[in-house]
């Protein structure tokens, strides 16, 4: 389980194939406080760490995660946002995110604001599962639903988060991760909706 708030931003080294698998090998700061079989959020994804060297460590996408999430864009020299797992007792500052990407969307605009930034999205297939001012996590980023239409949606960006994550690097046409809010997928099921990929 994670909050959507990114601790730092990690750059993809190496990429190596191996059958429908992919292995990325991440540079980070916090890669000498992973274990192996840890759980860290990549851009939103949530991975497992399988090996750890001094600055740097691995982790293994398989076709399911590749399929559904923007990491067969990666390449050496992407950066990504990381995030470890929520530990109990901690403040949850953003909101419930548990890593399983549900699909991604297209970036259609980035607006600098003088302050902030606006950024819309395309409407994802399942967009009745957005709310205006509800919770949506971006490339593992917790952020709020500030408009909501029949053909998009947008958020806006602070410039701490700009500078601290993905997003400063986001332009229009790029694919992003979206996860929607778990609560709003569960009442969905519960009033007999079957959650489509």
């Amino acid at each position: 389980m994670f909050t959507g708030i990114v601790e730092a931003l990690g750059e993809v080294v190496a990429v190596r194939d191996h059958g429908t698998n992919r292995t990325f090998t991440i540079r980070a700061a916090m890669a000498g406080e992973l274990k192996v079989d840890q759980s860290v959020a990549h851009d939103g994804v949530c991975l497992t760490v399988v090996a750890v060297q001094e600055d740097r460590y691995e982790v293994t996408a398989v076709l399911e995660t590749l399929s559904r999430t923007n990491l067969g864009t990666w390449a050496p020299g992407s950066p990504v946002g990381l995030e470890r797992c929520l530990r109990i007792g901690d403040r949850l500052d953003g909101h419930m995110v548990q890593g399983h990407v549900d699909t991604t969307v297209r970036c259609r605009e980035v607006r600098d604001l003088d302050g902030s930034w606006a950024f819309t999205f395309d409407l994802p297939a399942q967009g009745e599962l957005l709310v205006e001012k509800g919770s949506v996590c971006l490339n593992g980023v917790s952020l709020t639903v500030a408009t909501l239409d029949a053909t998009g949606f947008g958020v806006a960006i602070i410039p701490y988060t700009f500078a601290h994550t993905t997003f400063h690097r986001l332009k229009s046409g790029d694919r992003v991760n979206l996860e929607f809010d778990v609560l709003g997928k569960y009442v969905q099921r519960m009033l007999g909706h079957q959650h489509r990929p």
